[in-house]
């Protein structure tokens, strides 16, 4: 059973991922088809020929352009401009007479629906089924054993609740845990799907990771108490004349944290990706029936290892943002930071 699973994986990955190349002369560029599956798109290909086209919605100098993305290529899957755009390297452009772009025009807003926002719009529709389902499942089961969905996930709350909030915020941990919670789940439940044949790669787009990082470093920043802000400002221990150095450092601290964050997850998730397809690869550019095998069980073994690094990133993002929420929160005593806490004894 185990052997057959892991050879249907690994042919669903091969068609997802290591489509042949249609140019001509038959040249494989193993750089522009790693590109292509990492980058996001206006259609979902799922494998080869078999694509879903999303729509494209434009705000053109006011007025609203809405459409198929199909549009955008002809039968045999090539790029051409409709309706006086192009799309050209993932972007919509307006373009020139000649179909070309032009991209200097500024009265163009891009609102698509692309792969990446698709697929967002899965998982959350899959965290609602799942949690909804969870929540229902305790108000049935009141003071029962947890069945189900319910006994799956629930060891996983309670992690999350025990070991990351209360471990490293304090007693100040439940207004933290539903945002806890939320990430937790959405960034591992998305390195997931992006696993999967044909999968997008959401949490390896940077925007995404941005936009994480960014609500991390908000509710840090506004969750920061007068103790917090003090260690900013006027850092214990430390001269005044050092202020001049330490205040500056000290508040490009709270936006490298979160940059840290943004960048981590960025890099493991795209890595990964490029990894796998990498090794896919090597099947077109040696063409040889003994590299085959080879390559698709080094890639099955990536594509396991990465099962765990889904999770893991998960892990890592939630347990850095508990411990920056922790460290805006905490409630410091100058005196027992100096050791001067039990009647100067020391």
């Amino acid at each position: 059973m185990k052997k057959l699973f892991v050879l249907l994986f690994s042919l669903l990955t091969i068609s997802a991922y290591a489509e042949a190349p249609a140019e001509e002369g038959g040249e494989f560029k193993p750089g522009d088809m790693i590109t292509h599956h990492i980058a996001d798109a206006h259609k979902w290909e799922f494998a080869h020929g078999a694509n879903l086209y999303l729509p494209v919605i434009l705000l053109d100098n006011g007025q609203v352009q809405a459409f198929s993305s199909k549009n955008f290529f002809n039968e045999h899957g090539e790029e051409v401009p409709y309706n006086g755009y192009v799309l050209e390297h993932g972007h919509v452009y307006k373009a020139n007479a000649a179909g070309e772009p032009l991209e200097e025009y500024s009265g163009l807003y891009d609102f698509s629906i692309t792969k990446n926002v698709a697929s967002m719009f899965v998982s959350v529709a899959l965290l609602f089924l799942v949690f909804f389902s969870i929540a229902a499942s305790y108000k049935k089961n009141a003071g029962k054993a947890p069945r189900g969905l319910q006994s799956f996930f629930e060891p996983i709350i309670v992690f999350v609740r025990d070991e990351i909030a209360k471990a490293n915020i304090g007693p100040k941990y439940e207004r933290y845990m539903p945002y806890l919670l939320t990430i937790f789940f959405f960034i591992w439940f998305n390195n997931m799907l992006g696993l999967m044949p044909g999968g997008a790669n959401l949490t390896g787009n940077i925007a995404v990771t941005f936009v994480l990082a960014l609500l991390t470093l908000l509710i840090t920043v506004f969750s920061g108490n007068k103790s917090y802000w003090s260690h900013i400002f006027a850092t214990p221990g430390v001269p005044t004349w050092l202020s001049p150095i330490m205040v500056p450092v000290e508040l490009i601290g709270i936006f490298t944290k979160p940059f840290s964050l943004m960048i981590r997850l960025f890099a493991n998730i795209t890595a990964g990706h490029i990894i796998i397809l990498s090794l896919f690869s090597l099947i077109f550019i040696f063409e040889s029936l003994a590299v085959g095998p080879l390559s698709v069980a080094f890639a099955v073994f990536m594509n396991f290892l990465e099962l765990f690094v889904a999770l893991l990133q998960a892990y890592i993002f939630t347990l850095l943002s508990a411990m920056y929420f922790g460290g805006a929160v905490e409630e410091h005593d100058h005196v027992e930071d100096m050791g001067f806490g039990d009647g100067g004894h020391h």
